[in-house]
């Protein structure tokens, strides 16, 4: 297990190429990024082997978030870099907390949680329109989350964000399958509007992606994406929080939930925990 009381990962001029001034700004305006080609093959063999082995070994926190009629099948877990090796490679030692660290414009980079998520082939379910940071136990500004498959994505299967939407507002969080208001009570946030029936109105980001590319957006960015046709997608995500991040503890269960968390971090301060190493320091 690496040392992380340590920085772990250093600029290169390979990085300096693809996180351009002009890319750096397209972030900050857009809420959301597409960076092509920064990780490399054996990166992508090593998490491969972990998301199997994640899949073979679920977590208590894994769920099924397709239907039982659904022809294909979407699973998801949180919160395993502590037991897959390979997710812990990945998060601390690859050039990902230097990427978020420059995009985010901040000093240090806090591990928040990793997620996975894997639609097999014919999969339908599509994943709504949404924001992440209202479902969690954070709040601040310097924030970012990186998705990247281990399989080609087509464009109609990717994430689709809608540019300049993580400037708020916050929007009412709801349950995927039955759109249920179980975090913020029922009225206090707005409700989402119905993008799909008015996709012109929105200037929607979506790249094709291929192993190695990533994108990276920020917590409140919308966003949503498609089932899947014949390919299977198999994606790796990492929540990475910056300097501003403080916790919020909530008197509902957050998606994923730390329990007893807020026993031991008060409101309004810094993620300093064990269960939050520094990914940059």
């Amino acid at each position: 297990m690496p040392d992380l009381t340590s920085p772990h990962q250093a600029a290169s001029p390979a990085l300096d190429k693809l996180l351009t001034a002009e890319r750096i700004a397209d972030f900050a305006r857009d809420g959301a990024v597409c960076v092509r080609g920064l990780f490399g093959a054996s990166e992508i063999d090593a998490l491969s082997t972990g998301i199997e082995e994640n899949l073979r070994s679920p977590s208590p926190r894994a769920k099924v978030a397709s239907r039982p009629d659904d022809p294909g099948w979407f699973f998801e877990d949180f919160c395993n870099w502590q037991d897959i090796p390979a997710y812990r490679d990945f998060i601390f030692q690859s050039c990902l907390g230097e990427t978020a660290r420059r995009l985010m414009g901040s000093r240090q980079v806090r591990l928040y949680h990793d997620h996975l998520l894997v639609k097999e082939p014919g999969t339908q379910a599509r994943t709504p329109w949404h924001q992440d940071q209202p479902y969690y136990n954070v709040e601040g500004q310097q924030n970012i989350s990186m998705w990247m498959p281990v399989d080609p994505v087509a464009r109609e299967s990717t994430l689709e964000f809608i540019a300049g939407s993580h400037r708020g507002p916050w929007l009412m969080p709801r349950t995927f399958m039955d759109d249920q208001a179980k975090w913020f009570p029922e009225g206090s946030l707005e409700n989402l509007p119905d993008i799909e029936a008015r996709r012109d109105d929105y200037r929607i980001l979506g790249w094709a992606l291929k192993p190695g590319d990533a994108v990276f957006f920020n917590m409140l960015t919308l966003h949503a994406s498609g089932g899947v046709g014949a390919g299977r997608r198999r994606a790796f995500s990492v929540r990475l929080l910056g300097d501003d991040m403080v916790h919020a503890p909530r008197s509902w269960t957050t998606s994923p939930p730390f329990p007893g968390l807020d026993k031991e971090l008060a409101a309004g301060v810094p993620m300093d925990h064990p269960l939050f190493p520094l990914v940059i320091e």
